[in-house]
């Protein structure tokens, strides 16, 4: 049986910083697999090194030992011009204050990524469409974000994710400025595209959301603490809890079926 490909792999991630006279050690020897597919939810408190992994994993900064793989490609050692490009073609980024662009569509945001590599035809708006009606927003097209709910926004952030075929989408408290009704679609619509093959990395606070994942790795001190298997039980079960939270607040409103 052949061995499954990875998204990407953390091995021996260790990051440094000097404040001062003073040396920070944000991540100790991290090490773990994503494999093409996964789910992965990353937890842990405040100084924990898990906006340092994030920094990591979306290309935004190097470790100080330690290598990090994209796929095949070891981004460990790459230039800021070379991270810049892995990070533009190959990692889709969702975050908490959704960060789209006030005066562009819906389509035109979700593109964003392809005008940055000249690609501006219309197959590339095409695709834009296709991944609007993906996520729901077929009858938003020309809207702009002032005119979408917190919802609708990070529905077009999670199509602009996935507008370059990405190694894994990273989600950074993406559900953290929303309501439980909305909290319940965006993780549905994650859990859908993780049916699809989709692999997510998601970084919470959020017990209940992180129960959506197919594992829970929690960081402590800037080392791994824990890889959790989250099983399908326990992830129907946060579904449900989910759904019925979402129901009653519908049901207070006034806006259930």
């Amino acid at each position: 049986m052949s061995e499954q490909a990875l998204a990407t792999r953390i091995d021996g991630l260790t990051k440094e910083y000097v404040l001062k006279s003073e040396t920070v050690r944000a991540l100790r020897g991290v090490s773990f697999d994503v494999p093409e597919g996964d789910y992965v939810a990353i937890m842990g408190p405040s100084g924990s090194g898990k906006s340092t992994l994030l920094n990591m994993l979306g290309c935004l900064d190097q470790p100080t030992a330690g290598n990090l793989f994209l796929g095949d490609d070891n981004i460990s050692q790459m230039t800021d011009d070379q991270l810049a490009e892995i990070r533009s073609r190959r990692i889709g980024f969702v975050f908490q204050s959704y960060n789209l662009i006030q005066q562009l569509t819906v389509v035109e945001n979700i593109q964003v990524p392809l005008y940055y590599q000249g690609l501006l035809g219309t197959k590339e708006r095409d695709r834009a469409i296709m991944l609007a009606e993906q996520v729901g927003l077929g009858d938003r097209l020309d809207h702009r974000p002032n005119q979408l709910s917190g919802g609708q926004q990070q529905r077009v952030a999670i199509a602009r994710s996935l507008v370059n075929d990405p190694y894994f989408i990273l989600a950074d408290e993406p559900t953290g400025n929303l309501d439980s009704v909305t909290t319940d679609e965006i993780l549905a619509l994650f859990d859908d595209l993780n049916g699809e093959g989709r692999t997510i990395i998601l970084v919470t606070h959020e017990d209940d959301v992180a129960e959506r994942a197919r594992r829970i790795i929690r960081l402590k001190d800037g080392m791994l603490h824990s890889d959790e298997a989250v099983s399908d039980e326990r992830r129907e079960t946060a579904r449900e809890m989910q759904a019925a939270a979402a129901l009653a607040v519908k049901n207070k409103q006034g806006l259930a079926c």
